[in-house]
């Protein structure tokens, strides 16, 4: 009888303890399910995008870019259409030492080169 109690016990034990284990999982899953029902907000959305947009970044290049892009200065259609700003100050110095440009001419062409208006500055 005493072997049969044991066996008794240590089946009960197993079953409780499996009930448990399948209580816990499927708490996992009813928590895993209902996480997607909120919606997330605009900053998380853009996270989520810019992101994703960062993929291959490293470094600096990744860190400004998210930088921009969560700002609102990267878009999916176009991230690098803009230049940077050290990029627009070359090329406006090239083109105004092309142009032989000095004094108050430069800066005035300068200025608004820089400002994004280089049509208007040629």
């Amino acid at each position: 009888m005493e072997l049969n109690a044991k066996l008794s016990l240590a089946l009960a034990f197993a079953l409780a303890l499996g009930c448990g284990i399948a209580s816990a999982q499927d708490t996992k899953a009813t928590d895993a399910k209902a996480a997607p029902a909120k919606p997330l907000t605009a900053q998380q959305q853009r996270m989520v995008d810019c992101n994703k947009q960062a993929t291959g970044k490293t470094g600096d290049v990744r860190k400004a870019f998210m930088s921009s892009c969560l700002k609102g200065g990267a878009t999916a259609a176009a991230p690098s259409a803009k230049e940077t700003q050290q990029e627009k100050m070359k090329s406006c110095n090239a083109e105004a030492k092309k142009e032989k440009l000095a004094g108050d001419a430069r800066k005035t062409f300068m200025s608004t080169c820089l400002k994004g208006d280089a049509a208007a500055a040629h």
